[in-house]
């Protein structure tokens, strides 16, 4: 049986952990990521272990 790897993801503010955790075959599409410590919400694309932050447009 292979072991699959798993990153935590980090936050695209502040650069610490957050509590998600994505996996080399996980596909995120404008995921909600949430930062426990910063405690601000950023959008997130991710796929193949490679995260993207979705710029939102001012209203």
């Amino acid at each position: 049986m292979e072991k699959i790897n798993s990153e935590w993801v980090c936050c695209p503010v502040c650069g610490n952990k957050t509590r998600d955790k994505i996996r080399k075959d996980t596909v995120l599409v404008h995921y909600p990521l949430y930062c426990p410590k910063c405690k601000r919400e950023t959008l997130i694309n991710a796929k193949n272990l490679h995260i993207t932050v979705i710029k939102e447009p001012d209203a």
